[in-house]
């Protein structure tokens, strides 16, 4: 049995720097709501829960919310719930996708008034996951459920993208991610973010997903190698020419000394 996926994106991404919370706006009547963590269903496991996240939504009184997200996902109902009271709340939302709306994340963004998404980010569909412990009636009905999450599921996206619930089908069977522009081109966002404030995107680990994309790693600027000055080293100096001795005088030195 696979293990709780959930739990692995939180285990695995718990170095990340998350950011959940609501900042004022300088223009006016707009408020900006940050959503930089992992869903989950209750605030025990450190994500962002729909309790705290709704409750801080309807504490917002401003005519426009930019809800800003960079999150792999999480906990599908904990998501319906927040994708519920952001379709129930008078602010006209938009959802700007600074890095990543991945699984539950994809689909709470379909409940803002218009979507936009960075150039370079990401948008990403798949089946729902579960575990389960029992007998066989129990995993069947396990099962059972999921197909109706499925079903859902297809339906939010259909409704928004104007595609057809068994192509969206397809693409959650498949894990389906789309760049900025595969995004825009199938309806599940509206535009490209203009680059006026820089994404404070997180690097999140998603290993707890089949087909994530890996980045390209950043180019650095490689300065060409530096070839060190050739050094002259200075010669040794020349062995003096050896003289052959002169064996004929050193025996007429010995025959003097032997006559003295």
């Amino acid at each position: 049995m696979r293990q709780n996926r959930i739990l692995q994106l939180l285990n695995e991404n718990r170095q990340a720097p998350r950011r959940f919370g609501i900042e004022a706006s300088t223009e006016g009547d707009e408020v900006t709501m940050y959503l930089y963590d992992v869903i989950v269903s209750d605030d025990y496991w450190g994500g962002v829960s729909a309790t705290s996240f709704v409750k801080e939504l309807a504490g917002i009184t401003a005519g426009k919310i930019h809800l800003r997200i960079n999150s792999p996902g999480g906990d599908v109902f904990g998501a319906r719930a927040m994708e519920a009271a952001i379709r129930g709340h008078s602010a006209r939302v938009v959802a700007h996708i600074d890095g990543l709306a991945a699984s539950a994340a994809s689909f709470l963004a379909m409940a803002a008034d218009e979507i936009e998404i960075a150039e370079g980010g990401f948008f990403m569909i798949h089946k729902a996951w579960t575990i389960g412990v029992g007998n066989a009636d129990d995993m069947r009905g396990q099962a059972d459920l999921l197909d109706k999450i499925d079903g859902s599921l297809a339906n939010t996206y259909a409704k928004r993208t104007g595609k057809d619930a068994e192509e969206i089908a397809a693409w959650m069977a498949a894990e389906t991610w789309f760049n900025s522009e595969e995004a825009i081109a199938n309806g599940f966002a509206d535009r490209v973010a203009q680059p006026a404030e820089k994404a404070q995107a997180s690097a999140w680990n998603l290993g707890a997903y089949a087909n994530a994309p890996t980045p390209d790693a950043p180019r650095a600027n490689v300065e060409p190698p530096v070839t060190p000055p050739v050094v002259n080293e200075p010669e040794a100096p020349a062995e003096p020419p050896r003289v052959a001795p002169d064996f004929a005088a050193m025996k007429r030195r010995l025959d003097l000394q032997n006559r003295i």
